[in-house]
């Protein structure tokens, strides 16, 4: 066999990234004294009679090669329409259909597919055409068996130990969302001087800043540990106290006709707060001169 050097090259980086980096089920097998004599390994699809089974394919390059397909058989006896006694394959991809850019990759995948979709149409084992048309159970029995007898090693080949490209996990970083649950440290500090108050929830909070300028002496709103304290000072107005200090009217003394008569009320001594009402002048006076005409008639 005699191949251009440029034909080898490209059939050598085929090789090695099939090796590096293997499609699914498939495998390259190559002799290190001839790397050209390749061995293609398919594992049987999951739920198909060659489920199970590891298949050799073997390949045999010509001087016409990548013009023309090379030569693909079946080294593994297997039961398929498709696949004659001696492991002849009738598939497009290696006839009509070939392709100057196909490769070794491009025929296995090919050829692997054709174990899950069989083409009964143009069979080259008959036997195997008429039984997948008629009676398909009977069909997949006999393939099983074959597959049991001929394809089924007892410990699977070691090249499957390599995982394929599609097993292969990514090796970019995964980000993930994640909430920490260390406790943090409450931010709801009004008055001054008061510790904050640790606290693991993770519920959300409002948070108040403390202002920068010093707090005063006595805050009207407190928060120590748990419990918040409200302080409340009422000052009694500047009015309050005067009537506070001026002594009551008598009850027999008049009033000045041009000033209003004031009476102060007092609410509850822890409050402060004064409430005035005001009576008009004129019926003070009638009062204080019914007094005195009683006081003359005495």
């Amino acid at each position: 066999m005699s191949l251009r050097p440029a034909v080898i090259r490209r059939l050598m980086r085929e090789l090695t990234q099939l090796k590096n980096e293997p499609p699914e089920g498939i495998r390259v097998v190559t002799p290190d004294e001839n790397m050209l004599d390749v061995t293609g390994l398919i594992q049987g699809p999951a739920g198909t009679p060659y489920e199970g089974g590891y298949f050799k394919v073997k390949f045999r390059f010509t001087e016409e090669f990548p013009a023309a397909p090379p030569k693909c058989w079946f080294a593994t006896k297997i039961f398929h329409p498709n696949v004659s006694s001696s492991g002849e394959i009738c598939v497009n991809t290696l006839k009509k259909d070939w392709q100057s850019s196909y490769g070794i990759g491009h025929i296995l995948v090919t050829v692997k597919c054709l174990l899950i979709y069989p083409n009964p149409e143009s069979a080259l084992d008959e036997e195997a055409g008429k039984l997948l048309l008629e009676n398909y159970e009977s069909y997949c029995d006999r393939a099983r068996l074959i597959t049991r007898v001929h394809a089924s090693p007892k410990v699977r080949p070691v090249e499957f130990d390599t995982p394929s490209s599609s097993e292969t996990p990514s090796e970019a970083p995964i980000a993930s969302t994640s909430t920490s649950e260390a406790p943090s440290a409450d931010p709801i500090s009004i008055a001054a001087g008061t510790p904050p108050v640790v606290s693991p929830s993770l519920s959300t909070t409002t948070t108040f800043r403390k202002s920068a300028s010093p707090a005063p002496p006595m805050h009207p709103l407190q928060l120590t540990g748990n419990t918040f304290s409200l302080n409340v000072t009422v000052q009694p107005a500047e009015k309050d106290k005067e009537n506070k200090s001026m002594p009551a009217p008598s009850p027999l003394g008049t009033a000045d006709s041009n000033a209003p008569t004031t009476l102060t009320h007092t609410t509850d001594a822890n409050v402060g707060a004064t409430k005035a009402m005001k009576r008009p002048a004129g019926s003070s006076g009638g009062a204080a001169e019914k007094r005195k005409k009683a006081l003359k008639r005495l």
